[in-house]
């Protein structure tokens, strides 16, 4: 059985903006300073597992993918349709390639810190999915964050566990009370499936978008497949793959989970961004493509600065947010830092669309 790796690369980031934006999203940037961006990172960890590599991007993105990852297929997505569309055209087009194939899908754009544990988590997924099984990798919480949706387990499938919810982001208190039980896990949005049976419980639950994605990819390696593309994909609704399948496949007991912990971040926001940058370069950042500058902090402990142009200085602004590019300045606080998509949305209404 041939494993295939799936990287949706899509989204605007935009609670990282203005480092990641419509144009020039997160996943394509380093924004940790590694030397390699989001994109390639997962692909270089990924090609320990497999060389049969596909991401999916849309049009404007596709050229660039290319560049970076030159290794890995690229499906170009004819337009955006959710995670679900993303995925699920991927895993048709392997499926109808071979239908004996697993496939995993990793986002594009979040961090890993352990590689191995990473590698180890996805094979007994692979074996757990082998048993029939929608499998997911859930991680390890670091702490009661109300960042992340949760995953609630129940009993041992061997080596991994019987998943019996997934839960979205919780308030503080209930996310404390999550983790007093010891039951639920971080949800990274990982999941590992035979792409044949994948298609199959997308056809249960949703056969409005099974039957089109299936009809898409039968015609996608031929001369057909834009007016494929016009027939199928256009009036396709979007959808997230969590609720069209995952949630209602744990709901009568097809989903799995490998608890793992691996240094995950999906790198939300710029609280997480700093969180996975040492202390000590915080105040050191550069925006991507720009030279360095230098950064003074003072009495501002847990500043995070990428500069551009010019020295900054931060004083007395604990947790302060500093991106400085040449088309804008953003300034905000590492605690309100999930509040940037909304001034992003703000954008269009005070006549400064093209910054998103």
């Amino acid at each position: 059985m041939s494993f295939h790796a799936i990287v949706p690369a899509g989204g605007a980031g935009s609670r990282l903006w203005p480092l990641s934006r419509k144009n020039a999203p997160k996943f394509l940037a380093d924004l940790t300073g590694a030397g390699r961006s989001l994109l390639q990172q997962t692909v270089d960890r990924l090609e320990e597992l497999t060389p049969q590599i596909s991401v999916v991007t849309g049009a404007a993105h596709a050229r660039a993918v290319a560049a970076q990852v030159p290794q890995a297929s690229v499906i170009v997505e004819p337009s955006a349709r959710g995670t679900m569309g993303a995925i699920g055209l991927a895993a048709a087009i392997i499926a109808e390639r071979d239908p004996e194939a697993m496939v995993g899908s990793f986002a594009a754009d979040h961090l890993i810190r352990d590689d191995e544990a990473f590698r180890d988590a996805v094979r007994a997924a692979v074996e757990t999915a082998g048993h029939g099984y929608l499998v997911t990798i859930g991680i390890a919480p670091e702490a009661p964050s109300t960042a992340y949706g949760y995953i609630e387990t129940g009993g041992r499938l061997g080596v991994a566990r019987a998943v019996t919810a997934f839960v979205e982001k919780p308030d503080e208190q209930t996310a404390a009370e999550y983790l007093a039980t010891g039951r639920y896990l971080w949800n990274a949005g990982m999941f590992v499936a035979k792409a044949s049976i994948l298609m199959d419980v997308l056809e249960r639950f949703h056969p409005e978008i099974a039957g089109p994605l299936r009809s898409l990819a039968a015609a996608w390696d031929g001369d057909g497949r834009q007016e494929a593309v016009e027939a199928y994909w256009e009036p396709l609704a979007p959808a997230v793959i969590d609720t069209a399948v995952a949630e209602p496949l744990a709901a009568i007991g097809g989903v799995a989970v490998v608890p793992a912990d691996m240094g995950w971040s999906d790198i939300g926001d710029y609280a997480s961004l700093a969180a996975v940058i040492p202390e000590e370069a915080r105040a050191a950042q550069v925006v991507p493509g720009a030279s360095p500058q230098p950064v003074v902090e003072v009495d501002s402990p847990g500043a995070l600065v990428y500069a551009n142009r010019k020295p900054i200085v931060a004083v007395g602004i604990p947790g302060v947010v500093v991106v400085d590019t040449d088309d804008v300045l953003l300034v905000t606080t590492r605690e309100e830092s999930q509040r940037v998509k909304a001034a992003v949305d703000a954008l269009g209404t005070a006549g400064l669309a093209d910054l998103a």
